[in-house]
Formats: C-alpha cells, sequence, structure tokens
C-alpha cells in the first residue's frame, strides 16, 4: 500500500471510533456515571500521547523553541475558534444531557457543533499522517489512543444530541463526514508536509498537541467531571497508564 494511502487509512479507522461510540450513545441509554467514566478514560489516553508521543517527538526533532511556539500557537488558535463557535451553541457539543441547545433554541447551533466536531478531530488526524514521514510505520500508539478517546467522545456528543431532538440522520451523518474527514486530513498531514524541515514538523506536531490539550480541557473535562464520582480521577490515571504502557512496549 502506498504511503500516502496508509496515512489515510490510519486517519480513517481511528476516525471511525466516533461512528461506534454515536452508535451506542444514541441507541442505548447509558448512565450519565458511566459515560462522564468512559470520557475520563479517554482523557487520560490523550493526556498521556500528548505528553510521550507528540510532544516528546516534536523535542526530539526541533528542540524546546519549536515546540513552545508550536503548542502555544495551537492552543491560541483552537481556544479562538472554540470561543466563536460557543457563541453559536456549540459550547456543550461533548455533552450527553440537555446541555446542548436544539435547532429551535438557538438556530445555528447544529452547523456549529459540525464545526466544532471536525475542530476537535483534524488536529488528531495531521499528526497521524505526519508519523509516517519518517519512514517508518504509522505511530500505532498514536492511532490507538485516537481511537480510544473517540470512542467516548462519540458516545458522550451523541447522547446529548439525542437529547436536543436532533434526527438520526443528522447525528450518523456528522459523525460518518468526519469519520472520513479525519482520513482526508491524516493523508494531508502526510502529502502537505513530506520534505518539511524537522523544525517545520515539530512546530506542526507540538502545534496539534497544543491544540488537543486545549480540546480536552474544554471539551472533554467538563463532560468527564460532569457527575463526578469517587473513581473519576483513578478511571483518568488509569487511561493515561495505558497509553502510556503502549507507547514503551
Amino acid at each position: 500500500m502506498p504511503e500516502w494511502l496508509e496515512a489515510g487509512f490510519w486517519g480513517l479507522l481511528a476516525g471511525s471510533a466516533l461512528l461506534i461510540g454515536a452508535a451506542v450513545g444514541f441507541f442505548a441509554r447509558v448512565p450519565r456515571r458511566v459515560t462522564a467514566s468512559v470520557m475520563a478514560f479517554g482523557a487520560g489516553v490523550l493526556l498521556s500521547a500528548v505528553s510521550f508521543e507528540l510532544i516528546d517527538e516534536a523535542h526530539e526533532q526541533g528542540g524546546v523553541l519549536p515546540v513552545a511556539i508550536g503548542a502555544a500557537a495551537g492552543a491560541l488558535l483552537y481556544t479562538a475558534a472554540n470561543v466563536l463557535l460557543a457563541r453559536h451553541g456549540a459550547r456543550h457539543r461533548k455533552r450527553s444531557g440537555d446541555e446542548q441547545p436544539s435547532e429551535r433554541e438557538q438556530p445555528g447551533s447544529g452547523t456549529a457543533i459540525a464545526v466544532g466536531a471536525l475542530l476537535d478531530g483534524v488536529p488528531e488526524s495531521v499528526v497521524i499522517g505526519a508519523s509516517l514521514l519518517a519512514g517508518g510505520p504509522v505511530s500505532l500508539v498514536t492511532v490507538i489512543a485516537v481511537f480510544l478517546s473517540n470512542v467516548p467522545e462519540g458516545l458522550s456528543s451523541a447522547a446529548g444530541m439525542r437529547q436536543a431532538g436532533r434526527t438520526r440522520r443528522y447525528v450518523f451523518g456528522l459523525w460518518t463526514a468526519i469519520a472520513l474527514i479525519s482520513g482526508a486530513a491524516a493523508l494531508a498531514g502526510y502529502t502537505l508536509l513530506g520534505g518539511a524541515p524537522p523544525e517545520v514538523l515539530a512546530t506542526i506536531t507540538a502545534l496539534a498537541a497544543g491544540a488537543i490539550l486545549a480540546m480536552i480541557t474544554d471539551t472533554m473535562v467538563p463532560e468527564a467531571f460532569a457527575d463526578a464520582h469517587l473513581l473519576v480521577g483513578l478511571i483518568t490515571v488509569l487511561g493515561f497508564l495505558v497509553a502510556f504502557a503502549l507507547s514503551h512496549a
């Protein structure tokens, strides 16, 4: 398989977890505490992947300065876009309860939620594609981490969409589109960054890492701790350790 096609395949595979989670969240009545626990595990997984895969790799490629610039820029860009989307009804796009507004309550919120879901998924996919540029195999740890974190994201968000009265066509059309775009973003990460200097790759990787960290804090952590119980912190650490073990296997 050509490497550019392989990049797209891995991005699509990781993005397909959103559909799995959405199916569970839309059709099953998952207790909110279970949803919060699953989201906490996913947040822990992504935190570990960002720390030991993305930031560490970016530091090895370009040193401290590109990492600092890239991560700060990624967090700034994500936060600015997220603030804009929040004003149009996408603030609680990963919440499983009744926090999401319906289209009747806030016209245009459906589009904002769709764009927000795209904003959350693209940085992860670009990194998956870029991980092939070193000439070796794809970073399976990154793929697994994104896959594991996408399941609770899709689950929680789809449950909230159902609560807001959004149709089955909207929910699964959205997540199918995001899964396909995830594949395209991974392909773009490979093709557009090929031949880039190590410092540029380091900055792009750190930029994606900064955006992912901001996303975890802004959208995943609120749902993880919405119905906090005494095990949520432990579950987050468990997710972190699972990804850490995978990265050092």
